[in-house]
């Protein structure tokens, strides 16, 4: 497949630096500003170098990726609210020119899911979104196996920022202010911590799964999830947990028609007792019973996986 890879952080980077190794060819890379394209494809390693040397991985303009020459648009782009933009537009531009769309950026499938459901039964090319939920983990393709219709609730630990942090609190007896510090320092965190620490990185990924579970009776948005973070979870309420043989997780959960994000008690020993950055989800099957998928649920390399995984899912056009 030829790859065109919109957006340059750690998970497009890792896109375009891995995509050789899945037997594809990267033919535009494209940052906010700059952009590099080749129908016979880039020279990879020289766009990242001049990216870091000089802030920009091309001569070209953005546009000259998204118009240019691919069979797949990944889109990596940071994920924005709302009106999901501009990420949205990159998808139906893709999707318009019967392309295929993999999709790295939550908002469009989490802020305007049916719209790019409609734009893609009008298209020849499909869009897959693996990597916008916990990362490495193979959630929506178990989810696809299995079927959506036989798959009655989910539940999981989501966002491993958040879990660093009450891993950390809880172990340590240190405070919440003390512990982000921490984890910004080592790079768990990033320095405007608001989606991961007030719950809204997970209530995404769980918008997105229900809205595949509810294949299309009903469209979820993040308005529609009941949200709340860790910021006020105490030292003492840990201590106190722990004192009856159990631990607090910020825990998504999409039950019914509800999808909800929060800190939950959990037992010590139960397995979203998960520690650091491990992410876990719980799929409740009709006839398979509880499914535990675990892993890594962020990184630049672990997300470019699934993003390639969703690639070599995708047919010839």
């Amino acid at each position: 497949m030829k790859v065109a890879v919109l957006g340059a952080g750690d998970v497009g980077r890792s896109v375009a630096e891995l995509a050789g190794e899945y037997g594809h060819t990267v033919t535009a890379l494209a940052d906010s500003s700059t952009a590099v394209a080749d129908p016979d494809g880039i020279d990879v390693a020289a766009a990242l170098d001049r990216k870091r040397d000089e802030g920009q991985v091309g001569p070209a303009s953005p546009d000259a990726a998204l118009d240019g020459e691919y069979d797949v648009l990944v889109e990596a782009t940071p994920t924005t609210l709302d009106d999901a933009q501009p990420g949205f537009d990159h998808v139906r531009t893709a999707l318009e020119r019967d392309r295929h769309a993999v999709l790295a950026n939550k908002g469009p499938v989490a802020e305007r899911y049916d719209e790019v459901r409609e734009l893609e039964v009008a298209s020849e090319g499909s869009v897959r979104f693996e990597a916008t939920v916990a990362g490495a983990i193979p959630v929506l393709s178990t989810v696809e196996d299995y079927g959506p219709g036989h798959i009655s609730a989910a539940r999981g630990i989501m966002n491993g920022t958040a879990n660093f942090i009450l891993t950390r609190m809880a172990a340590e007896g240190l405070g919440y202010e003390h512990v982000l510090a921490e984890a910004q320092d080592m790079g768990v965190a990033e320095a405007d911590p608001t989606f991961d620490v007030e719950g809204i990185d997970a209530a995404l990924k769980c918008v997105i799964l229900a809205n595949v579970l509810a294949q299309g009776e009903r469209t979820y948005r993040l308005d529609d999830a009941e949200v709340e973070g860790i910021t006020e979870v105490s030292g003492s309420a840990l201590e106190l947990a722990h004192e009856d043989g159990r631990t607090v997780r910020l825990i998504g959960e999409i039950t019914g028609d509800t999808v909800r994000v929060g800190p939950r008690l959990v037992p010590e020993q139960s397995d979203l007792a998960v520690s650091g950055t491990t992410n876990i989800v719980q799929l409740e099957t009709d006839n398979a019973g509880r499914l535990n998928l675990s892993g890594r649920g962020a990184g630049g390399p672990e997300t470019a996986t699934a993003v390639l995984s969703d690639v070599g899912r995708l047919p010839e056009l």
